[in-house]
C-alpha cells in the first residue's frame, strides 16, 4: 500500500499547486442541483446504513468512516462556496455545529469499534488449540 500511496502524495503537491495557479475564482456549473443533490443521497445511504448496523449490534467501521469523510467535505465546499455570499455564516454554523461534531463523533465511535476485543482487525488471533500429544513409544 505505502509503494502506491508516498507516489500518490508526493504528485498531489504539485498538482494541487497546479489548480491553485491555473483554476479559473469562479465556474459556471451546468448540473450542481445533480452533484448536490447526488452528494446528499450518497450521504444519506451512508449515515442510513450507519445506523442500520449499529442497531443489529455490528460494527459500522466503515460507512461510519465514510459518512465522516462525506460530513467534512460537505462542510468544506458550503463553506468555501459560500465566501461572500449571504448564506456564508448559516453555512459555517452548520459546519461548526453540526457537521464536523457529527463527523467528529462517528470517527470516534469507528474508532472505538475497531479497538473491541472480538472485531476484526482489533487484535491479532491467538492460539488457542493446545498441542498434538506425542505418540506412545517415543
Amino acid at each position: 500500500m505505502v509503494e502506491f500511496l508516498s507516489p500518490a502524495a508526493l504528485v498531489l503537491v504539485p498538482w494541487t499547486v497546479h489548480l491553485g495557479l491555473t483554476l479559473p475564482s469562479s465556474y459556471h456549473v451546468h448540473a450542481w442541483r445533480v452533484a448536490w443533490v447526488g452528494f446528499d443521497v450518497l450521504l444519506l445511504a451512508a449515515l442510513a446504513l450507519t445506523a442500520f448496523l449499529a442497531h443489529r449490534r455490528r460494527p459500522p467501521v466503515i460507512p461510519a468512516v465514510a459518512a465522516a469523510v462525506m460530513l467534512v467535505c460537505d462542510a468544506w465546499f458550503d463553506v468555501s462556496l459560500a465566501l461572500g455570499a449571504p448564506g456564508f455564516w448559516a453555512a459555517l454554523a452548520s459546519a461548526v455545529f453540526v457537521e464536523l461534531p457529527l463527523a467528529g463523533y462517528l470517527l470516534h465511535r469507528a474508532t472505538l469499534a475497531c479497538r473491541r476485543p472480538g472485531n476484526s482487525g482489533s487484535s491479532p488471533p491467538t492460539a488457542t488449540a493446545s498441542p498434538a500429544p506425542e505418540p506412545p513409544g517415543v
